[in-house]
């Protein structure tokens, strides 16, 4: 079997290499950027903190702000149209996903016109041309959108939200800087922190890891096992932080490449249809979906309660794969995930219409267990 493995052209890490944007801008030779960050990120001064070192530099720039939390197409069109007028040609992306898969489309749309529709990126679009370069500073540890060659965008008209997977739309440069996420709010740093456990997880599971896909995915685990907690605890312990900041990008270099599963799947048309944050929705389903997938994944699962920090010695493989779910769902009520679909406001009259959605999800059929619309309805109402 051949395996493909995508990566940014380069990436820079630790407190601080946000510092590194001069002189990558420089090397990279271009001239103006448009900055794609968030209202929130630049009321709270968090974009700030790069757009000053842009300023210090005398990097002009341009500012696009029109992101929602769960981007839209008619945002990544908005985005195109300043990009456009701007006169920029590279995009620097300060944000969580939202922030840079809204960077992304534009990227892409910029250089692939014919696509300018967004709805025809859904899935993986044909686009010819590598995006419009990207230099991506996250904000959260989570997504991991700056490595990977995912991005999703909202289709406002079919209320469904469209994963595009295409190599083109990987950011050029990568700079992961814990001090971009020192202000994080305790709740978003607990769901964006659980929403990198669930990529961790589901890319060491899904059907096409592979040795070095389940390398990244094991050390991932371990390290959100050991530094979520303290960071949504201690939001300023830089270790902690730091600790999260990597972790989310290593399993994010691995998912990337081979795939998710049916928590993604489901969680997607949560967003979607009833502007869930994404990290909460994966939160809620991983440890349920983790059971219904166990009789698939015995050899698996035992290494996950591992690098979780449980003893497993004496255990069947049966008893040490219950304890990597009860681990999970031991971790995610200690952070403050909700546990019901009733707490968000989802109700039974609700589950057709999310269980249809989540089973023509690209994600889904990465999934160790196929799945039937009965099992999806089922896994829904089980968690009501």
């Amino acid at each position: 079997m051949i395996h493909r493995f995508i990566l940014n052209e380069v990436s820079y890490f630790g407190p601080g290499s946000r510092r590194e944007l001069p002189e990558v801008v420089r090397r990279m030779g271009k001239s103006k950027a448009l900055v794609v960050t968030d209202p929130g990120l630049i009321k709270f001064g968090v974009a700030k903190m790069v757009t000053d070192i842009l300023d210090e530099a005398a990097l002009p720039y341009e500012i696009f702000s029109d992101v929602k939390p769960n981007p839209t197409v008619a945002n990544v069109q908005h985005g195109v149209d300043t990009f456009r007028q701007s006169g920029a040609d590279y995009i620097i992306a300060i944000g969580g996903g939202s922030a840079i898969d809204t960077a992304k489309g534009i990227g892409i749309v910029v250089t692939n016109p014919e696509f300018s529709d967004i709805v025809s990126l859904e899935g993986c679009a044909p686009t010819k041309n590598k995006s419009i370069p990207i230099i991506a500073l996250p904000t959260t540890a989570g997504t991991a959108a700056e490595t990977t060659i995912n991005y999703v965008i909202i289709d406002e008209e079919k209320q469904k939200k469209m994963v595009c997977v295409d190599p083109n739309d990987i950011p050029a440069v990568a700079i992961i800087d814990a001090e971009l996420m020192y202000s994080l709010p305790r709740n978003l740093t607990a769901a964006t922190g659980m929403d990198a456990l669930t990529h961790a997880i589901e890319g060491y599971i899904t059907k096409g890891a592979w040795e070095m896909s389940d390398m990244f995915e094991i050390e991932a685990i371990r390290m959100i096992s050991r530094h979520l907690p303290v960071a949504v605890e201690e939001p300023h312990n830089a270790e902690a932080r730091s600790g999260m900041a990597l972790a989310q990008y290593i399993a994010g270099m691995a998912f990337s490449n081979v795939g998710l599963g049916l928590v993604h799947g489901m969680a997607h048309p949560m967003g979607s249809l009833f502007d869930i944050a994404h990290g909460v929705a994966n939160a809620l389903l991983l440890p349920t979906i983790m059971e219904f997938n166990m009789p698939y994944c015995l050899d698996k699962y035992p290494e996950i309660a591992r690098a979780m920090g449980v003893d497993i010695s004496g255990m069947t493989r049966e008893e040490a794969s219950q304890a990597a779910v009860n681990a999970v769902r031991d971790l995610a009520i200690k952070v403050g995930i909700p546990q019901h679909l009733s707490e968000l406001g989802i109700c039974e009259s609700d589950i057709p219409k999310l269980a249809d959605q989540a089973l023509a999800d690209v994600c889904t059929p990465g999934n160790p267990r196929d799945v039937t619309l009965s099992d999806i309805q089922t896994l829904y109402r089980k968690l009501l």
